[in-house]
């Protein structure tokens, strides 16, 4: 077999960090504008609740709004308004933004979104994080701040072989911190992001010090196992941890069927890269808590999540078509979503009530023996940077402030 050994001129040209520049034609606005226009409806649920998923007025008034209210170039203006890259590792192009502070002795950090999202659910925490003198903290809580699109979302690469996994991502992750000079720094995430963020303390190299995570993976793989079964709550379990699981069981029966069928068969998803609408109701489904947070939006409310901030990551999801691409991590991915990984290094954890779950601290000390930080929320839920940027912000500014 012939061994292909790639030139120093080729290694060098993958590791150059070009600037890059969010700007669709309007043409492609228009078209997204009038297959919502066109979009044909089916009739409407036949129960008065969601458990027959998203609901019919929910989406015809995010479908409406869309149509004729929403500004696509506002959330593009802001993403632009930070500088954004685009670098080469394992030969896919990675899309990331990087904000450096202004204070010297700035923690670096990076940050991973999950699905369905992009770097647009990280967009309200940069200023805060960057420039904390200017929202509410000190000079000592700074971070510089990497904020890169997974593979096949956004404005990465998409894949077109496999072995773009979990693991991969994470050492993928170590390369781009390293590549940015960092030789110390954090890492944060949520979703996939918490997993990959699990995964590069896994790794652990020497210069990840500590992580933060919101969806921590802190189920022993027989109360995971138990939960997929459906099985009664184990005996032995305290109030919180009898809670976390029958959320968790519940998670398994009823709350997470998107992720079954893009484990098993996401290339089948045709309908979400052909119909706007299609993708809007499908990335609206990720659990119950979430859809509810995200309707009473479209119902005249305003806490948390905007219709804007909703639309914002449907259609830049819309506009790159990485609906499908997108979809192909869940198939990649082989390990357990919420289970134990066997982390050694230093561990921060934010429960926030409305996640999947709700970690009770005993689950937690046992994942993560070297837990620096705890702390059970009175709000926010899945999307935690997007929906409460605030107490987010603060959440891991105290994280890590052992550390500085």
């Amino acid at each position: 077999m012939e061994t292909i050994t790639a030139t120093k001129e080729e290694v060098e040209a993958d590791e150059l960090i070009r600037p890059f520049r969010v700007n669709f034609p309007q043409a492609d606005l228009d078209e997204l504008n009038r297959r919502i226009l066109a979009t044909r409806w089916p009739e409407k649920e036949t129960v008065d609740d969601q458990s027959q998923g998203v609901q019919l007025a929910t989406i015809q008034a995010l479908a409406k709004y869309w149509a004729n209210n929403y500004d696509w170039r506002k959330v593009e203006k802001k993403i632009n308004s930070y500088p954004n890259y685009i670098t080469t590792i394992d030969g896919l192009d990675i899309h990331f933004i990087h904000v450096r502070s202004k204070h010297e002795n700035a923690l670096p950090m990076i940050v991973t979104h999950g699905w369905p999202g992009s770097v647009v659910e990280q967009l309200k925490i940069v200023d805060p994080l960057t420039d904390p003198t200017a929202h509410g903290g000190s000079a000592s809580d700074a971070f510089h701040l990497v904020i890169p699109s997974i593979p096949g979302y956004g404005f990465s690469g998409k894949p077109t072989t496999t072995g773009w996994d979990p693991v991969h991502i994470a050492s993928a992750w170590i390369v781009l911190m390293k590549r940015l000079g960092y030789s110390k720094f954090v890492a944060q995430g949520g979703d996939w992001g918490a997993l990959i963020t699990d995964l590069m303390a896994v790794q652990a190299p020497r210069e990840l010090i500590a992580i933060h995570t919101n969806m921590p993976g802190v189920f022993s793989p027989d109360i995971d196992k138990a939960a997929q079964s459906g099985a009664p709550v184990p005996s032995g379990l305290s109030d919180d941890e009898s809670t976390a699981y029958e959320r968790l069981k519940f998670v398994y029966a009823k709350g997470i069927g998107y992720a079954y069928q893009m484990g098993l068969r996401p290339q089948t998803l045709y309908g979400i890269a052909d119909s706007p609408v299609g993708l809007a109701a499908y990335l609206l489904d990720h659990d119950a808590r979430s859809y509810e947070l995200i309707a009473r939006a479209f119902a005249g409310q305003t806490e948390g999540l905007s219709q804007d901030d909703v639309l914002d990551n449907i259609t830049l999801t819309w506009l790159t078509n990485t609906g499908v691409s997108s979809g192909r991590l869940y198939w990649e991915n082989k390990l357990a979503f919420f289970s134990v990984k066997g982390v050694s290094i230093p561990v921060a954890v934010s429960a926030f009530p409305d996640e999947l779950y709700p970690t009770p601290r005993s689950w937690a000390e046992k994942a993560y023996p070297n837990l620096i930080y705890y702390n059970k929320l009175e709000k926010g839920g899945h999307f935690a940077a997007w929906e409460q940027p605030k107490i987010f912000t603060e959440e891991v500014r105290a994280s890590f402030k052992s550390l500085r």
